[in-house]
């Protein structure tokens, strides 16, 4: 991430949306009407599970998108990766299984390797988790929940199939295993002859109550406000909220006002249909840049959302070698082995175009692809 906001380096590192996509003139605009009531419930503490206004605005959002919002609690999170460490609180305890698929989300990684838990990687193909793997592990081990990205998949940038997920919920039901499911780029679809595959697992399952759900305002409206939310089970809703009061008493009031008004005014969906087609255009920019620079011999799945593309690399090029050349030559990525539960090699580079300007890609993408074509001449 240090490199990643080096002005000097072409970045396609981070996850990070595009600096010039801001909502900032609605968030000046919100401020500056902002009632005295809501200016005290911004600058004072509030509940731990959130800003009441804002979790009756979520789950009214969540509802007209076929989540049971009637067995559930929403509870605010300071970013998505606390309600990981929330539900890591809760279910682990030291030596204790964790399954994650291989490759994973990096923070997920280290959120469950905090708690001390053994962490086990199940693979992944283009549909989503392989079942067959899953099975094995269900039946070897007794993992505490599975942790999955069905939607965008980081870094993978793939979504699970429909079949895929019901063949996940069938091999689930018979387990008491809780899933906890992340969906922080679910709005972020391009391609909308995929938009029944990415109903989330929580809307389709019998046994929703198996199912952990956690969102984020990272991608829809700004990081910076470091804005989550999980749709929990009534059954666990306690100790969750036991747990994120340990950690921070409750999220900053002033982030969490500022989105309400966001919502509820029509702004955020706004925001979304207008940031779609940009970075469908730079998802577009970027695969076209990649079939032209990089070798033949490098493979990659064309995503149908989010912010990333897993390129494997060509056979006996090092992902590590490669990246320290690429960066003496002015650009970074984010090698396979990073999203690895055990950090193997695995023959793959993550390459993200969320937050890279149409001249910046093509030219990173030309040091990355050059670069990879005079290892494999050696």
């Amino acid at each position: 991430m240090s490199l990643a906001n080096r002005p000097d380096i072409i970045s396609f590192a981070g996850g990070m949306p595009g600096n010039e996509l801001f909502p900032v003139e609605d968030v000046k605009e919100i401020i500056n009407n902002l009632s005295p009531q809501q200016w005290v419930d911004a600058m004072q503490y509030g509940p731990t599970a959130g800003y009441p206004p804002l979790i009756e605005a979520i789950k009214a959002w969540l509802k007209g998108k076929g989540f049971p919002v009637e067995t559930n609690q929403v509870i605010i999170t300071t970013g998505s990766l606390q309600a990981l460490n929330i539900t890591s609180k809760i279910f682990i305890d030291p030596e204790d299984t964790v399954l994650v698929e291989n490759p994973s989300f990096i923070g997920a990684i280290s959120a469950f390797r905090s708690y001390q838990a053994k962490i086990k990687g199940v693979a992944i193909d283009a549909d989503g988790i392989v079942i067959d793997e899953l099975k094995k592990e269900l039946d070897t081990t007794n993992p505490k929940f599975l942790y999955i990205m069905p939607n965008f998949h980081n870094p993978a940038g793939l979504i699970y199939s429909s079949q895929r997920r019901e063949e996940l919920l069938t091999a689930m039901a018979n387990t008491n295993i809780p899933i906890v499911e992340d969906d922080a780029y679910g709005e972020l679809l391009f391609d909308d002859d995929y938009k029944k595959d990415i109903v989330p697992l929580k809307c389709r399952a019998q046994n929703e109550q198996q199912i952990i759900y956690c969102g984020s305002f990272s991608k829809i409206f700004g990081p910076g406000l470091r804005l989550g939310y999980m749709l929990v089970p009534n059954e666990i809703f306690r100790n969750a909220e036991i747990c994120k009061q340990s950690m921070d008493a409750c999220t900053p009031c002033i982030s969490q006002v500022l989105a309400h008004q966001f919502m509820i005014s029509g702004r955020m969906q706004r925001y979304i249909d207008h940031i779609r087609p940009i970075y469908k255009k730079r998802r577009d920019f970027m695969l076209e840049t990649l079939q032209r620079y990089l070798p033949k011999e490098a493979t990659f799945v064309r995503p149908h959302g989010g912010f990333y593309i897993w390129v494997k690399m060509p056979q006996g090029v090092d992902e590590t070698e490669l990246l320290k050349l690429v960066i003496d030559a002015g650009a970074v990525f984010v090698v396979g082995a990073t999203f690895d539960p055990d950090e193997q090699p695995n023959g793959h580079i993550r390459i993200s175009y969320c937050n890279t300007p149409d001249e910046q890609i093509e030219k990173g993408i030309k040091i990355i692809g050059d670069t990879m074509k005079r290892l494999m001449a050696r």
